[in-house]
């Protein structure tokens, strides 16, 4: 499980709007992987992003896959509540704080509102089967991740998720991983900013 929390490397997710929405211009699937999210910070982080910038109506086409292996079976049911305790919303913006979430029951948890947690699903998957969860996908965003893998494993990896994207699709990855010289033909980066990269052809 990678460790995360709410608008974590911002910079990366405001450089993912700037490509990525022009991209779904016109498109009435939106389609993103987030492999390993964990308990949902980074999946609901970018759909904030995305609510803030894409427009009411396309915001409908999102649909963020948010994949982890999940041993303990926690996530699924946190993910889909959206529920989180109110300290650890201290990172976010007050006022995206205010739209996008809402008081429980419990004073010292607040949920996200129904608008973003109905763009998140959750799936329990393990990368290194090299099974993808689908296909056509606009975005595929790992953070985190990668460098817990072994070099080779690594670029298996990377091999599925330019199978996985659609054409001209983006690839998000940690800000300090680079890509392996092995899978560089498959993308070309778009930002100096963040390690954020075009799908091209194999």
């Amino acid at each position: 499980m990678a460790f995360t929390y709410f608008f974590r490397d911002l910079l990366t997710l405001e450089q993912i709007a700037a490509h990525f929405i022009p991209y779904t211009a016109g498109s009435s699937r939106i389609r993103i992987w987030d492999a390993g999210c964990a308990m949902g910070q980074e999946p609901y982080s970018l759909a904030m992003v995305l609510a803030e910038q894409i427009g009411h109506f396309s915001f409908r086409n999102v649909r963020i896959t948010a994949s982890d292996m999940d041993t303990c079976d926690l996530f699924a049911p946190i993910i889909a509540a959206g529920v989180y305790p109110a300290a650890e919303l201290s990172r976010i913006p007050g006022d995206i704080k205010e739209r996008y979430f809402e008081a429980t029951e419990d004073p010292e948890s607040m949920q996200l509102v129904e608008a973003i947690r109905s763009r998140v699903v959750f799936v329990k998957h393990d990368l290194l089967s090299l099974q993808k969860v689908g296909d056509d996908f606009g975005l595929v965003l790992c953070k985190n991740v990668l460098l817990h893998f072994q070099p080779e494993e690594r670029v298996e990896v990377l091999k599925m998720f330019h199978s996985a994207l659609a054409p001209g699709g983006f690839l998000a990855t940690e800000q300090t991983q680079k890509l392996p010289p092995e899978v560089e033909p498959l993308f070309e980066q778009v930002t100096a900013n963040a390690q954020l990269f075009r799908k091209v052809a194999a």
